[in-house]
């Protein structure tokens, strides 16, 4: 049962992990960009969409010393591994010849790291960039904070490493400075920091530029996340950005339209950019028992009873408070086109939400999908006699029950 337990707790925080990904990411070729548009230093970067494109890019590059880094929307690049054998997505290079081998090993691929799941992401295009030789290594993000309900710069002089296991095994390394919203970063402050770092006196006033800026970024952009990992003070003097991260606002799009032209689709799960389309709030999971539920609290509550009978589920699926009959049977088709899933559990609370309506929505899905493996169904709630009834008279093969344990229990049971 502890096992269990356990195995419930992470699940929930899994969905709800994935249900908080309300924003943009974009390649690390276009967060370069961004950051050199506000005069924040990087390493000279090209991107490349073909391997003889990323031999022409390397032979007029200006220097041999390259490294070749595939651009794919995951952590953990260098460490993954394409689906057709190749190691790792990043790798220095010293002549146009290794640039065009290794595009072509990359490209067309899919990086397979600890962040993308057993899929692995498409990788699209590559990213040349020359090498910088750094004598140290730093991390740095701008984030929103909850505890000052501000926006804070994190910094730590241990960067180019997880920063979880920094803030686990060395907390003090990390410097937490909060960053008044309306004046920015103050740059007595961002020189404050880069000296309480450790950044030799001579780049102090680059870093101190790229924390101010960083900051300028994050509200000009309306970002929910800057990340840079590392932040590199090199053998020459210099400090620059080695790596970014960004994370945009999807409520900002309105006003950030050139943004939000860079979303790459073929990063996303096919069945959430659907789902999203209709207005569902959909996560795809690795298990094999569809769920529809309406609340983002009954659909953890869900998935956690399914794993506490041994069930894995293949999704999390809120319709929320205002789906139609139509919306419901949307949400079929994409809980159906998953081939993993062997049944269906709906589970619905009706307050906003009308009983008969999700009803209405798993008849007229059942007939007009063919829908061929169990349904299991539980509605409580408003309009749920007339929910019931309808289901009861259409005849079809919906499994009704009132208990939810009992209903968990043979969803689980059923999805063979």
């Amino acid at each position: 049962m502890l096992a269990s337990l356990r195995t419930a707790g992470s699940l929930a925080r899994q969905a709800a992990s994935a249900g908080q990904r309300r924003f943009l990411s974009i390649h690390e070729y276009q967060s370069v960009n961004l950051l050199n548009s506000y005069g924040i230093p990087t390493p000279k970067s090209i991107v490349a969409k073909s391997p003889e494109e990323a031999y022409n890019i390397a032979q007029n590059f200006g220097t041999d010393k390259l490294v070749i880094k595939a651009q794919v929307l995951a952590g953990g690049r260098g460490k993954g591994k394409f689906d057709n054998g190749f190691q790792g997505g990043v790798h220095t290079i010293d002549n146009p010849q290794q640039a065009r081998d290794y595009a072509g090993k990359m490209i067309g691929s899919k990086l397979i790291t600890k962040q993308t799941g057993a899929g692995g992401r498409i990788c699209n295009a590559v990213m040349l960039a020359e090498r910088r030789d750094p004598s140290h290594e730093y991390y740095v993000a701008v984030l929103n904070d909850r505890v000052t309900q501000g926006v804070v710069l994190v910094a730590s002089n241990q960067g180019g490493m997880n920063i979880e296991e920094v803030a686990a095994t060395n907390p003090g390394a990390i410097i937490t400075t909060p960053v008044d919203f309306e004046k920015g970063l103050s740059k007595s402050t961002a020189l404050e920091l880069a000296k309480t770092l450790g950044i030799k006196e001579g780049g102090q006033e680059e870093a101190a530029n790229i924390f101010v800026n960083l900051c300028k970024i994050f509200k000009d952009k309306d970002a929910t996340q800057i990340e840079i990992n590392p932040m590199s003070e090199t053998v020459d003097g210099h400090v620059l950005c080695m790596d970014a991260k960004f994370g945009f606002d999807d409520n900002a799009e309105f006003r950030h339209k050139d943004i939000f032209a860079l979303r790459d689709l073929t990063q996303e799960e096919p069945s959430e950019i659907e789902a999203q389309k209709a207005g569902l709030n959909f996560i795809k999971l690795d298990g094999n028992i569809g769920c529809l539920v309406n609340g983002a609290g009954l659909a953890m509550a869900t998935m956690d009873l399914l794993a506490l009978h041994g069930g894995n589920p293949a999704n999390f699926l809120d319709v929320g408070g205002g789906a139609n009959p139509e919306a419901v049977k949307k949400a079929f088709e994409i809980l159906l086109s998953d081939p993993k899933v062997k049944s269906i559990f709906i589970n619905i609370f009706g307050g906003i939400m009308r009983c008969d309506y999700i009803a209405e929505g798993v008849i007229r899905a059942t007939k007009e999908l063919s829908i061929n493996i169990p349904l299991i169904v539980r509605l409580k709630g408003n309009m749920e006699a007339e929910a019931k009834a309808m289901i009861k008279e259409s005849g079809l093969k919906i499994i009704p029950f009132d208990s939810l344990d009992e209903a968990a229990e043979t969803a689980v049971r059923l999805a063979v």
